[in-house]
């Protein structure tokens, strides 16, 4: 008896936390209040004032036809800015649906925008990172009298730079995605209307960050005999994709990034020449008999501290023994 009431205490709090969540996306999207008294005219009026806009054959919201949409929906003019009846008579600007800083407010023009768009990469619109912030449409795209592509108001990097600053400066470093090289951009990895799996930084992928990261970098897929645990978990405990000082995006040098997680070398902290606690000078005839052996010790000891990768060159995972017989495969060594 007390098992089945926690179990529909438990799923009535995924319920409500499911409806609290609902509810909040609901939010997210308003319908803009347009003027009661308001009726459609056609975009022919609009072109009396706005006669700009009746030759702009680059934006596409303009060449659609009343078949294309479905039946009660308006094309042209309207179709955005609600009906302009009373806002042609009186010349009065707040008697229409506005897009710029003094207009709708950000859920109100998503209200417009996802009356169309609202399927494929838009449809989680309501659950995008740039929804919850208030965010609007028209921040990130301009309408009219643009030709970039997808109506942008910017360069897609230069667009995203406006905000993500962090993230543009990291893509200075020496290791980065060639993103400020023009051969990606923010969009090959990010989906700015939404994640599917509504994780953090809107990735493009529906299951774990691996998978999409493993659309390019396929040699590391797998499956292996022999498996680099945090590989399989998440490829960016090692790597920051967005720029890092040390090469292959790695977030630092090695050894100092593999001993986050592993012991020293034995082979790199065992006591070296026991008569010499500090190195000494070597070099030229003079150096003595045991300046000449805790050398020959101290560059032993330096070359196991320097790149784990010298000899455990597979860190993504092999198929192969180790060459090491205790460490079996796991020393990942081929």
């Amino acid at each position: 008896m007390i098992k089945k009431v926690l179990v529909t205490a438990a799923g009535l709090g995924l319920l409500i936390g499911c409806g609290q969540a609902l509810q909040k996306r609901a939010d997210l999207i308003k319908a803009p209040k347009a003027d009661p008294c308001a009726t459609y005219v056609g975009s022919d009026t609009c072109y009396g004032c706005h006669d700009k806009m009746q030759n702009e054959r680059h934006n596409v919201h303009m060449r659609i036809a009343s078949f294309e949409v479905p039946g009660g929906y308006q094309t042209g003019c309207e179709a955005c800015h609600g009906p302009g009846s009373v806002h042609a008579e009186a010349g009065d600007t707040s008697k229409i649906l506005r897009f710029g800083k003094e207009g709708m407010e950000p859920e109100e023009v998503s209200g417009v925008c996802t009356t169309c768009h609202n399927s494929d990469v838009h449809m989680n619109w309501a659950g995008s990172a740039h929804a919850e912030n208030e965010v609007s449409c028209v921040e990130c795209h301009k309408v009219h009298e643009n030709k970039h592509k997808d109506l942008l108001a910017k360069n897609e990097k230069e667009l995203c730079a406006t905000c993500h600053q962090d993230v543009s400066a990291q893509m200075l470093y020496p290791s980065h995605h060639p993103v400020k090289e023009g051969k990606m951009g923010c969009t090959d990895c990010h989906n700015p209307h939404g994640a599917d799996n509504f994780g953090p930084g809107m990735l493009k992928t529906t299951e774990r960050a691996n998978d999409l990261c493993l659309k390019c970098h396929t040699r590391y897929q797998g499956p292996f005999a022999f498996e680099h645990d945090p590989v399989v978990e998440d490829c960016m405990m090692c790597h920051d994709p967005h720029g890092t000082v040390a090469n292959n995006l790695l977030k630092q040098q090695e050894p100092f990034l593999c001993l986050q997680c592993h012991e020293g070398h034995f082979h790199g902290t065992r006591a070296s020449n026991s008569n010499t606690s500090v190195p000494a000078p070597v070099g030229g005839t003079t150096a003595s008999t045991t300046d000449t052996i805790y050398a020959a010790n101290y560059g032993f000891q330096k070359s196991f501290l320097t790149k784990c990768t010298q000899c455990h060159t597979q860190v993504h995972g092999s198929d192969l023994p180790s060459q090491s017989v205790a460490g079996s495969g796991l020393s990942l060594t081929r």
